[in-house]
């Protein structure tokens, strides 16, 4: 089976031993019985490991025939939505399909800024538009002001009575505020699967539908997550790269690297960088403790964080995402005066440029005291993409496990609201 996603620990020598990798063994071992067999922690939301394999091509139909119908009624999509019902979607469509379809796609519901939302109706008031809500329960905060707001303003921009065609709800197949507005209006809707948590729901129409309204082609990546699936049915980390990354980042953890930096040498990978942030910490962070994780855009952070990641406190470790196709299209020109001193540069493409920033960074930093992996797709495509989702939940599933925690729950995530509800003087805060 060809390997469109690899993972490389050449400069984690005298951080991670084989020794150490073997001593975690057992731990692997365990923490992969309790996801094949289903008897661990949060045991009920595991639904996301069989969704490569069980998206019925009638879904898959459905949501493509529905990105159709919205995509033909507007020139702009908003997705609204927040954490979980967001940053997959979004991760795949900046990777994917930034400025490359005729449409627009838009979000909102992801922060409370009323500048925000007032500039994106200055926006979408002369486009003709529509809409994808996305919500368990539909009493998000954030995502249920924006779509009271953005459900009024096209009432009163189309008639209160004919907006049902241009907004879908991704929702709770019985329960929850959304679904009663999406039976009481007749929207069009999409079930969230009981089984499948926020972080863990980019495979399901959650993501599936944003990413299809993008143009982006959702069968694809969908094959991309059955093949990472079926190299992930070993529970030797040896074989089993998402587990070897599991194992790795609990070793360095537990050798006091508290923080872990995914850097990427491609603006596009942003938001793939910021899905990643939300799986692991709030997988991990809890029970007083967990890897912080953060993320850079090299070579952009590499002049404002480079001096603390090359020199400041060594307790930290990175791993990088890169892709391997080499761009092309934009060489650098030869210019006679050569007073910029890159002609030795001459002929070769920007992205060369780039993939020899990433190797000496990754060298440089080694050398500094940072231990670093990277993790490398062939090429920037939904099916590698597809790969890399699956790859990091299984890792994110196994590291839990062996952090000691239940990877599936969040209890903290609700202290901030019951305050906030408080101050807001919400009825029964």
């Amino acid at each position: 089976m060809k390997r469109n996603l690899k993972y490389d620990i050449g400069y984690l020598d005298g951080f991670v031993s084989d020794k150490d990798l073997k001593n975690v063994f057992k731990e692997v071992t365990k923490a992969h019985e309790l996801l094949v067999k289903r008897n661990g922690p949060g045991k009920d939301f595991l639904g996301w490991m069989d969704l490569p394999e069980d998206t019925d091509g009638g879904l898959l139909g459905d949501i493509e025939e529905t990105a159709g119908k919205l995509n033909r009624a507007s020139d702009a999509v908003v997705i609204i939505g927040i954490g979980g019902s967001y940053l997959g979607a979004r991760a795949a469509i900046e990777t994917l399909a930034p400025g490359l379809t005729g449409r627009k796609i838009f979000f909102a519901g992801h922060n409370l800024s009323g500048g925000y939302l007032g500039s994106l109706l200055g926006i979408l008031k002369d486009k003709d538009i529509s809409v994808n809500v996305i919500s368990k329960s539909g009493t998000t905060t954030e995502t249920a002001i924006a779509f009271r707001i953005i459900e009024n303003f096209m009432k009163e921009k189309y008639g209160s009575g004919k907006i049902a065609d241009r907004i879908v709800c991704t929702t709770d197949s019985r329960k929850g505020a959304l679904r009663r507005i999406a039976d009481r209006e007749g929207y069009k809707s999409f079930v969230i699967p009981d089984d499948v948590g926020g972080r863990f729901s980019v495979l399901t129409p959650v993501g599936l539908l944003p990413i299809a309204c993008a143009g982006i082609n959702i069968r694809d990546l969908i094959a991309g997550a059955k093949d990472e699936r079926k190299c992930s049915s070993d529970c030797d980390p040896g074989s089993n790269m998402s587990y070897k990354y599991a194992a790795v980042r609990n070793i360095l953890y537990r050798k006091g690297k508290k923080i872990e930096i995914l850097a990427s040498f491609n603006n596009r990978l942003h938001y793939v960088d910021e899905w990643w942030k939300q799986l692991f910490g709030e997988s991990e962070g809890k029970n007083g403790r967990g890897i912080f994780p953060a993320s850079c855009d090299f070579s952009t952070d590499l002049h404002s964080m480079g001096q603390l990641i090359q020199e400041g406190e060594r307790n930290l470790f990175e791993t990088f995402l890169i892709i391997d196709e080499e761009g092309k299209g934009c060489p650098i020109p030869r210019d006679d005066e050569d007073l910029d001193n890159l002609n030795y540069l001459a002929g070769r493409q920007v992205d060369y440029v780039n993939r020899k920033a990433y190797e000496a960074t990754a060298e440089a930093h080694f050398e500094g005291g940072v231990p670093n992996s990277t993790v490398s797709l062939s090429e920037r495509s939904a099916f590698c993409l597809g790969r890399l989702f699956y790859f990091f939940e299984r890792a994110a599933a196994v590291s839990g496990y062996m952090a000691g925690v239940n990877p599936f729950d969040q209890p903290g995530v609700d202290s901030y609201k019951r305050k906030m509800f408080k101050l807001l003087g919400k009825p029964g805060a």
